[in-house]
Order: C-alpha cells, then sequence, then structure tokens
C-alpha cells in the first residue's frame, strides 16, 4: 500500500499536559494527537514531534511528522484530525513531504518567544498563565545588550539542566537571532537558533530578567556563557510564558511548493 509522508503544525495551550512527550498515565501533547489518530485510523499511528516543550510551556508552531495511508490527502487529515482533538490542541496546517523526511532530525532552526508582563494588569487572572508577570519596568537597553551577547555559535553549559544532554555533547547551539521587542503589556525575546537544550530558554530569560531589574550587572549573560557549569545562572523563567513559534526545514523536504512561512 503507497505511503504519505506528512508534517502536522500543531498549535497547543500547554498548562494542561506535562509537556510534549508521551509519559505513562500523564496527558501529552503527544499523548493526545497519538488517541486522535488512533481514532481515525483504527490503529496506532505513532507523532514524532520536532522538540519535546515541558510541562506548561505551549505552541504556535509545533513540528511533527507521520506517515499515513494514501487515501490521507492532507486537506482531509487537517479537517478529520480537528474534529476528534480536544480544544487545547490544534492541527494548523498538515503537509505533504518527501519520505526522509523526519520532523527531529531534518529541522534547521526552531524559534521561541518568551512573553513578559511589564503592566500592572500583568498578574490577572486573563493573563497570568500566558507570561511572565513581572509588573514593573525593565532596563530595555540592558536586556537587548545581553540578548546580542547570545548570537553566535556558543557552549550552553552555564544555560542547560546538568545531565540531560547526551554523554559527550558539547552543548554547543548556533544562535541565528536573539533579540526583546516591545508588544502590548510588556515585552518578548524572540530567539531561534539550530537547536535548543533542556530549560535553555528559560535559563536565559531568567538572566536577563534579573540584569534589566538591576539586580545582577550588565555583561552577566556573556559571562557565563564562558562558565562549564550552571551554578551561577539564574533560576528558569516560569514555563508559562514560553511559545515554541515555528519549525523550518529546507525546502527540498517539501513535496509542493512549502508554504510562505516555511520557505
Amino acid at each position: 500500500m503507497s505511503r504519505r509522508t506528512l508534517q502536522l503544525v500543531i498549535q497547543y495551550d500547554g498548562e494542561a499536559f506535562a509537556g510534549w512527550q508521551r509519559q505513562p498515565a500523564q496527558r501529552t501533547v503527544q499523548g493526545v494527537l497519538e488517541e486522535g489518530l488512533t481514532r481515525l485510523m483504527q490503529m496506532h499511528v505513532p507523532v514524532i514531534g520536532a522538540g519535546r516543550t515541558d510541562a506548561g510551556v505551549h505552541a504556535f508552531g509545533q513540528a511533527a511528522s507521520i506517515n499515513l495511508p494514501e487515501k490521507w490527502q492532507p486537506e482531509r487529515l487537517n479537517r478529520a484530525l480537528n474534529a476528534v482533538l480536544p480544544r487545547d490542541v490544534r492541527c494548523r496546517d498538515v503537509i505533504e513531504m518527501l519520505p526522509t523526511f523526519h520532523a527531529r532530525y531534518s529541522a534547521t532552526e526552531r524559534q521561541y518567544r518568551y512573553l513578559v508582563g511589564t503592566d500592572r494588569d500583568a498578574p490577572g487572572p486573563f493573563r497570568y498563565n500566558r507570561e511572565w508577570a513581572i509588573d514593573r519596568p525593565m532596563d530595555e537597553g540592558r536586556l537587548n545588550a545581553e540578548a546580542a551577547s547570545v548570537i553566535g555559535d556558543h557552549a550552553f553549559l552555564a544555560y542547560a539542566v546538568k545531565g540531560t544532554a547526551p554523554e559527550g555533547d558539547d552543548h554547543h547551539c548556533l544562535v541565528h537571532e536573539c533579540r526583546w521587542e516591545q508588544r502590548a503589556g510588556g515585552l518578548a525575546l524572540v530567539i531561534g537558533a539550530n537547536r535548543f537544550l533542556h530549560h535553555m530558554v528559560r535559563f536565559l530569560v531568567g538572566t536577563m530578567v534579573d540584569v534589566g531589574l538591576g539586580r545582577r550587572p550588565p555583561g552577566t549573560v556573556r559571562e557565563l556563557l564562558l562558565s562549564s557549569s550552571n551554578q551561577k545562572v539564574s533560576p528558569p523563567a516560569p514555563a508559562c510564558g514560553l511559545y515554541l513559534e515555528r519549525v523550518t526545514y529546507p525546502p527540498h523536504l517539501y513535496a509542493a511548493r512549502p508554504p510562505a512561512a516555511a520557505a
């Protein structure tokens, strides 16, 4: 039987999930997707994600790969899957890919956005689980200077949970962009890299915010990039403010012309 290799572009509210990866007796995004596909296919369909997001982390554009019988065209699958998924998960798009596509190993860049609320309404009931409520202004000049020091190829030993990377991993990540942007009610850190380590973005945000609030001196982020341990890093920012925004793949892996956002 002929098969299709498909990319799912997934959005989810991470508040009620124990993260992306399937876990026994835990509600996870991967688990919910596989349950929905099982209902449609009457058989188990493995879902491979572009990366693992932690409990409480959200996604605008998580990517996943699946392999299905050819009769399941992208448009049909998109409609059918959304009909069986819970309200806190949505399949935004289904894209046909070449058979060599792999959601994790084919990715060339992942982009995250972290939201910080700095106005008086940030701690309120409508935003407390969607951003980090700082509830006071920060020095944007300091924040952007710290962010700029992250761009490039660095070893992020100071910004990763010890023991979570494979043995022998050099903890190097190539960061293509890292900047703070103004947004209604606060600020957002936008960061894109070829890969991310466990808690890396949250450790970076926690440290930058400490500098922005005057708790740590300017240059702290750069200084920690030279460290071989995470003993001096600031506590990680809360998971609720972190969003996986998009995952980028080489255009040649798309069966047809890639969507504009993916090119």
